[in-house]
């Protein structure tokens, strides 16, 4: 079957020496909310400029691999070519939507902006159409929200704002970069429930890239998880919550504050991710990792998959097996 988007040993290097993606392997289908989560710094967001066509080359250059888009290579496309892709059939929706908003024009100029150039509607038409967007995002206030300019806008608000932008031309696939981290806990729930609906409204597949696995658990359907440029682990959300296999994972998910246990301490993975110009050899966990054993140190793992029958549930660690260490 044919995936929505088929990523497979993606390489990335700035500069040729910071290597920020080190062989990416990833799918994800028409209809799903494909979850990628990770600690700061380990290539959440340079995945997705790389898939929608921002990478800044130079100091970026893809080294190696390829990314289907509906069986089509994206990699090699010429900037109009990607020009035409990125908002029609590829959206985003950033992290920090008053970065993104253009301040000095209405929030009905920016939305009619991407209906007029990809679906060639007339300003009256975009008009119609981008009122039609604002309400279904909740964004209350019809015609007075068009004009206004974002910083007279709310958070929550602006972020409902992008996310009619993204959503305008029905897009295939929406990236959507950590968009709760900058809300409360409030506004976020209120997200990522008009996420789910928007999935199920327009049947489009959704990258959602977080930090926070509580997050992710709330809204995927699968999960990859990243470290240091490379997936350590993809599987089902159930499969990934009820039987993780990567050390990585096993500590992220021991990381979730639960309200149900107040007063006990955190646990906490030692260390940091490492910097891409400083990939320590071997598997690039093992200095943070409790089970590391020798051949951690010297031999990268490969990819296998530990499914059953007819499942996927891919991991690239030695230690797989291994009883865990409760540190």
């Amino acid at each position: 079957m044919e995936h929505l988007l088929e990523i497979e040993g993606l390489e990335v290097s700035f500069n040729d020496t910071a290597h920020a993606l080190r062989g990416i392997d990833m799918f994800m289908d028409t209809g799903e909310i494909h979850g990628l989560v990770g600690e700061s710094g380990s290539g959440k967001t340079v995945t997705s400029t790389c898939i929608i066509g921002l990478l800044p080359v130079p100091p970026g250059k893809v080294n190696g691999g390829s990314m289907l888009f509906k069986g089509r290579e994206i990699l090699g496309l010429s900037e109009a070519q990607r020009r035409r892709l990125r908002g029609r059939e590829i959206a985003v929706v950033f992290q920090e939507p008053a970065r993104y908003l253009n301040p000095a024009l209405r929030v009905g100029e920016q939305i009619t902006e991407m209906l007029i150039l990809h679906l060639g509607l007339e300003k009256q038409q975009a008009v119609g159409k981008a009122l039609e967007l604002i309400d279904l995002v909740g964004l209350k206030g019809g015609k007075k929200i068009l004009r206004r300019y974002p910083h007279e806008l709310s958070g929550g608000m602006k972020q409902r704002a992008m996310i009619a932008m993204a959503i305008s031309c029905n897009p295939s696939l929406l990236i959507a970069d950590e968009p709760t981290t900058a809300l409360d806990v409030t506004l976020q729930l209120q997200i990522l429930r008009l996420i789910q609906s928007l999935k199920r409204r327009f049947s489009m597949g959704i990258l959602f890239i977080s930090h926070d696995l509580a997050v992710v658990n709330e809204i995927a359907d699968r999960i990859s998880v990243i470290y240091a440029g490379r997936i350590v682990e993809s599987t089902t959300k159930a499969r990934l919550f009820d039987e993780p296999l990567h050390p990585y994972t096993k500590l992220l998910l021991l990381s979730i504050p639960d309200a149900g246990k107040r007063g006990t301490r955190l646990k906490t993975i030692p260390g940091t991710v490492p910097d891409a110009e400083h990939i320590p050899s071997g598997c690039a966990f093992h200095p943070r990792c409790p089970l590391a054993e020798e051949i951690c140190q010297h031999q990268d793992p490969e990819t296998a998959n530990y499914g059953k029958t007819g499942e996927l549930h891919t991991a690239a660690c030695h230690m797989i097996g291994k009883k865990w260490i409760d540190s």
